[in-house]
């Protein structure tokens, strides 16, 4: 296996986020269009947060919707904004982060993605199904 590759040479550069200003409703929808389950909260360009698919599950009924469904009851959205709901401590990496780092840290951690900053700049996020992808190119 190789040796200090860089985790920019597998995060995804074309992040899907949210404002923090957006509401849970949008982020519903971004989940489903773009099948994933995680979305960095930014204000203006700067990091704030994660929200996760679970997240919105832990204060919704959204896991009793069929997953092709495109509307939802979201009469429990409007109860709470991004900013309530969204995970808000981050452990972030730099784009020049060794994958296996990450990999350390996805493995002690309790979530499934990190965000890549340049400082407090979003360049990119990581998920564990990166990591997978890259350790099957390696056989």
């Amino acid at each position: 296996m190789k040796q200090r590759v860089p985790v920019a040479t597998i995060m995804t550069k074309n992040v899907v986020k949210l404002n923090v200003t957006d509401d849970l409703t949008k982020a519903e929808g971004l989940f489903k269009k773009h099948h994933i389950r995680h979305i960095p909260v930014v204000s203006g360009n700067k990091i704030i947060g994660m929200l996760s698919y679970t997240d919105l599950l832990r204060i919704s009924f959204a896991d009793a919707v069929d997953e092709e469904e495109t509307s939802v009851d979201v009469t429990v959205y409007n109860m709470f904004s991004v900013e309530q709901v969204m995970a808000r401590n981050l452990v972030t990496v730099s784009p020049e982060t060794a994958i296996k780092e990450v990999a350390e840290i996805l493995a002690s951690k309790e979530f499934h993605a990190l965000p890549v900053c340049e400082g407090e700049l979003l360049v990119g996020i990581v998920t564990t199904t990166d990591l997978i992808k890259y350790l099957i190119e390696q056989y």
